[in-house]
């Protein structure tokens, strides 16, 4: 039997964690689908009382910087963030279709599941290593082509970090 991740929970560290849709399909990938994600990560994060260091929303995956939660663990919150953003798209996907006359090809309900189940965490208890992942993830959409500078992708915390225009979601700086 294979052993699953270790996971390092209540040291006071930041948690550098990755997840993705499933089977690294975009299901992400529409603007709408990026906001609510957005949405419901300021909701749970309200809730459950972490803070969000750093974030980024692809395509197809998901990172984010937190420190840990007053309630619950690191695991908890993903558990519950992953659960509601799958529900709230879902309801969406729902209700634009009863909305509108046109047919949507979904290939999302041919899905057993939106998110892949495992996700990855690493512990963050360096400056050198917040920062590190800080410019990882915003620079992830550039890397990939979807935008010429991190400034041009919204669901990102890069403009709290440069301080150029204020962010989807309200960061919380870590001194």
């Amino acid at each position: 039997m294979t052993q699953g991740p270790i996971r390092i929970y209540e040291r006071g560290h930041l948690h550098f964690v990755t997840f993705s849709c499933y089977q690294r399909r975009a299901l992400l990938a529409s603007v709408p689908a990026r906001n609510i994600f957005v949405q419901v990560l300021d909701t749970v994060r309200d809730r459950h009382g972490f803070a969000l260091v750093g974030y980024v929303v692809m395509p197809e995956h998901v990172h984010l910087l937190i420190g840990e939660p007053r309630r619950g663990s690191p695991s908890t919150v993903l558990q519950i963030l992953k659960q509601s953003v799958s529900r709230r798209l879902s309801q969406n996907r729902q209700a634009l279709k009863r909305q509108t006359e046109v047919h949507f090809e979904d290939h999302t309900e041919l899905l057993p599941r939106f998110w892949q189940r495992r996700f990855y965490d690493f512990n963050v208890w360096s400056l050198k290593k917040r920062i590190e992942k800080l410019d990882y993830m915003h620079l992830n959409p550039t890397k990939r082509g979807l935008v010429a500078h991190p400034r041009d992708w919204p669901w990102s915390s890069f403009s709290f970090y440069a301080k150029s225009t204020q962010p989807l979601i309200r960061i919380d700086p870590v001194r």
